[in-house]
């Protein structure tokens, strides 16, 4: 069976506020502000392989096109504290051969260090409930966050790790 596979990604985050709705309005302005508001987003769960690399964001992608992202989103209102992030690092085998990574998203009402903790949390409980057969390497550990609090009446917060093509 032939997969696809993520070959190369970029990391993006954004924050909107609209007057009028989240989904048609504070989502749309915080896409567009990570500069993905062109694109049809489809969410990935939290796997990425071993040899994905990070890349820029490119400036030529096609208007209408699917974009696939691990994403983390939060929406609220005026004056609530609204926080995205993810955390991403890679696992190992026994002699040392990456054998690929995790994700984790969170969202909520956080501030920036507790975004961070409760985002190592989230990376520490996966791992050892479904990967402690390999190691991870505390110092490749990389966070992602996105916090603001709207003025307007609707608020979104993202961070997305967009993947942009894939291995023949």
């Amino acid at each position: 069976m032939k997969q696809r596979v993520p070959k190369s990604y970029f990391i993006t985050k954004g924050a909107g506020e609209s007057r009028h709705a989240m989904h048609a309005g504070s989502y749309h302005l915080a896409l567009y502000q990570a500069n993905i508001h062109t694109q049809n987003i489809m969410v990935y769960s939290s796997i990425i392989p071993k040899d994905v690399i990070e890349v820029d964001q490119p400036n030529d992608m096609e208007f209408g096109a699917v974009l696939e992202c691990i994403m983390s989103v939060c929406s609220g209102r005026y004056g609530e504290k609204l926080a995205a992030g993810i955390a991403y690092t890679w696992l190992y085998d026994e002699d040392d051969n990456k054998i690929g990574g995790l994700v984790v998203e969170r969202n909520g009402s956080f501030d920036e260090d507790t975004l961070v903790e409760v985002l190592n949390d989230s990376l520490y409980e996966l791992y050892n409930k479904t990967f402690n057969e390999y190691s991870i390497k505390d110092s490749e550990i990389e966070y992602v966050t996105k916090v603001f609090t709207p003025d307007d009446v609707y608020g979104t917060a993202l961070v997305a790790m967009c993947f942009i093509d894939y291995k023949d």
